[in-house]
């Protein structure tokens, strides 16, 4: 098993590649303000304020979304910005793999997933009768995936999590999931916390003895 190492180097350049998009979403906007309308940026208010008490017709958050003036461009902006969020993610699932060769399959999936997922949100955004028919959808094609390490559901979450900020429009609250899993994972790595329970802290709090291996 590989040793947990420094965080400073890994740690600076996830802050500037964070820092360097934040920067440019923010130069874009005060030298071209007519983006802001293209850009999927917000999306919270407008979930919180849709009428949740009944159904919604099926088209009418299309008509919103994919099918207005400025919907394809949109979606393709999440699924950019789902995309780049989710590379320090595939960086940390580098940094603190515990097995000797990195799956590439697994690491693609987590780097597609999010597009795919920010996709189908845009499409069944607020839409009761399409979700329920995408959960129809899902079902019928019986998808299986065994995960070697149980830590890797995590990074399946977090993909989906960030596909579902995506296609909702607000990509600030993906980068948000995406900039916490990032930072705890790297902290519980180097940590190597609950590796032992070395220390008066933890013996007190088990009531156990550090060498003692059962209860």
């Amino acid at each position: 098993m590989r040793k947990s190492g420094g965080l400073l180097i890994p740690l600076t350049i996830i802050l500037l590649y964070y820092g360097a998009w934040i920067g440019v979403v923010m130069l874009l906007l005060n030298q071209f303000p007519g983006l802001a309308v293209y850009m999927p940026i917000g999306g919270i208010d407008d979930l919180a304020s849709s009428n949740i008490d009944s159904f919604e017709p099926i088209y009418t958050s299309i008509d919103r979304t994919i099918l207005s003036p400025v919907g394809p461009l949109s979606l393709l902006l999440g699924c950019f910005g789902a995309a780049m969020l989710t590379i320090p993610v595939s960086w940390v699932y580098f940094i603190t793999s515990r097995q000797s060769r990195i799956d590439q399959s697994f690491l693609q999936t987590i780097m597609i997933l999010p597009i795919v997922v920010t996709g189908i949100s845009m499409i069944v955004l607020n839409s009761l009768a399409l979700a329920f028919s995408l959960a129809g959808v899902v079902a019928a094609v019986r998808f299986r995936f065994s995960l070697k390490q149980p830590s890797d559901a995590m990074y399946v979450f977090v993909a989906i999590g960030i596909g579902l900020g995506a296609g909702i429009g607000a990509v600030a609250i993906a980068m948000v999931i995406s900039f916490s899993f990032v930072i705890a994972t790297l902290l519980i790595w180097r940590l190597e916390y609950g590796k032992t329970l070395a220390g008066p802290f933890l013996t007190m709090l088990t009531r156990r003895d550090a060498g003692e291996d059962d209860y």
